[in-house]
C-alpha cells in the first residue's frame, strides 16, 4: 500500500495493542522507543510480529517528532482509516441486540471528552455509540488514545439526522433517556426504562433542542455541591452505570419502568 493510504497513527500502548487485535490487516507499521524494552512493548512487538506488521525501533524523540502533542508513551502505530459502521446498518444491529444498551453523544466536542466517552461506554457493556455526522469532534489520535483501546472494539456510528436516528430507535421500542441540568426527575429516583438509550449533550450547550424533543425521559444528575456541572466523561458514567446498577438490581425479571415519561 502507497503511504496515504495510512491516514491515521495511533498512539500508546493500549490504543496499539487494541488495533493489533481487531484490525491487525489495517495496521502498516509499529514504532517502538528504543528507551524502553519492558514486558508490555514486548507484548506489543510480539502481536505485531505475529501479524506480519513491521516493528521499528527508534528514539524516542524520533516518535515526539511524528506524533507531535501526543502522550505516546514510547509506542506509536502507523494504520489506514478503517471502515466504521455505516448508518443504514444501524437498524439491524440493534435488531441482533437481545437488551440494547446505547449511547447517544450529542455533540461532544473535545477529542479527548469524546475519547474518555467511548471507554467508559465500553466498560459499562455498551453495545454501540451514536454521533452526529458534524459538529462534533473527530476520531483523531487524541481521542483514540484517550479511549484506552475501546475505539477498537465499539461500534461507532456517525448519522446525519440524530433526531431522526432518535424518533426511528423509538419506534423500534427503545427508551431515548436525555441528561440534562434542568430536568424535573432525578437520576436515582426510578430505575432507567429498558432497553436504553442514553443522551448526553456536549460541554456547555448541552443537549440541543430537537435531541430533547425527541427523548421519552429527562433525567438530572444531582448536585449537592458548590459546581455547576460535571465534565461530560463523568456525566456519561453516572448515566451509563445507573443503567448496569438497575440490570444487575433485575436480573433475569428485567428492569421495571420507573422514571415518568415527558409529556411533550
Amino acid at each position: 500500500m502507497a503511504d496515504e493510504d495510512f491516514a491515521e497513527l495511533i498512539a500508546g500502548p493500549h490504543a496499539v495493542s487494541a488495533a493489533l487485535k481487531a484490525h491487525p490487516d489495517s495496521v502498516d507499521c509499529v514504532w517502538i522507543a528504543k528507551e524502553r524494552s519492558d514486558e508490555r512493548v514486548q507484548g506489543i512487538m510480539d502481536l505485531a510480529r505475529a501479524s506480519h506488521v513491521l516493528v521499528r525501533q527508534s528514539p524516542r524523540s524520533a516518535l515526539d517528532r511524528m506524533a507531535p502533542g501526543l502522550a505516546h508513551q514510547g509506542v506509536l502505530a502507523r494504520r489506514r482509516s478503517i471502515e466504521r459502521p455505516r448508518e443504514d446498518h444501524l437498524a439491524a444491529h440493534i435488531e441482533r441486540i437481545q437488551e440494547p444498551l446505547v449511547l447517544v453523544l450529542d455533540g461532544v466536542q473535545d477529542p479527548h471528552n469524546l475519547g474518555a466517552c467511548l471507554r467508559t461506554a465500553e466498560a459499562a457493556g455498551v453495545h454501540l455509540v451514536i454521533v452526529p455526522r458534524h459538529a462534533r469532534a473527530p476520531l483523531s489520535a487524541v481521542a483514540v488514545r484517550a479511549a484506552c483501546g475501546a475505539a477498537e472494539r465499539l461500534p461507532l456510528y456517525e448519522v446525519a439526522n440524530l433526531a431522526r436516528t432518535l424518533r426511528a430507535l423509538k419506534e423500534a421500542g427503545l427508551w431515548i433517556v436525555g441528561a440534562t441540568a434542568d430536568a424535573p426527575v432525578s437520576l436515582h429516583e426510578g430505575a432507567p426504562p429498558t432497553p436504553t438509550v442514553w443522551v448526553v449533550g456536549g460541554e456547555g450547550a448541552g443537549l440541543r433542542r430537537l435531541t430533547r424533543e425527541a427523548c421519552d425521559v429527562l433525567v438530572r444528575i444531582p448536585m449537592l455541591g458548590q459546581v455547576e456541572s460535571l465534565n461530560v466523561s463523568v456525566a456519561t458514567g453516572l448515566c451509563l452505570y445507573e443503567s448496569v446498577r438497575a440490570r444487575a438490581a433485575a436480573g433475569a425479571r428485567g428492569a421495571e419502568i420507573a422514571l415518568p415519561p415527558i409529556n411533550h
